[in-house]
């Protein structure tokens, strides 16, 4: 039976989705937003109310790139749980290749993201923190392979 009441033993996770794009050459494009240090991918939390995963990766990509995109696969599920900032699933979406008139479209909201690169994987230990490193390389991973990657804490059980 249940209540109208969520117990306290269960988890209350935030959820956030992104995509990976990349460019012809297989770089990742990353965005360096504003208010941290490190540098990110193009997406953000799902907001309340109904909106799906894929609904809020292809807002936080329009909102963030200005770009529109539809994608069409998942590359990977992060079950990411923190006491100090709560748990959180991340979903990773493949946003495709972007060509180089896409790329030269992108506009980026100058109070939320100062700039974006084209990034390759020997470079996501030195712009993302090792989490995101380890999820946006099994994500890739997994494009390559055909078939959904399971995280957890940024590693793959399968």
């Amino acid at each position: 039976m249940w209540s109208d009441t969520i117990p306290d033993t269960f988890t209350q996770a935030y959820a956030a989705s992104a995509a990976l794009f990349t460019d012809d050459a297989g770089r990742l494009v990353a965005v360096k937003p504003t208010y941290k240090s490190t540098w990110d991918i193009p997406g953000g939390f799902i907001d309340k109310g109904g909106e799906t995963p894929h609904q809020a990766c292809v807002r936080e990509v329009a909102e963030e790139l200005g770009l529109t995109t539809n994608p069409r696969s998942l590359l990977a599920i992060d079950w990411a749980p923190s006491e100090r900032e709560g748990d959180k699933v991340f979903f990773l979406f493949d946003g495709g290749n972007l060509t180089a008139d896409q790329l030269a479209s992108i506009t980026l909201p100058a109070d939320e993201l100062e700039s974006f690169a084209l990034i390759t994987p020997d470079q996501f230990p030195d712009r993302f923190v090792p989490r995101l490193a380890n999820r946006v390389s099994h994500a890739l991973d997994a494009k390559h392979h055909g078939h959904a990657a399971y995280l957890e804490h940024g590693q793959r059980l399968f």
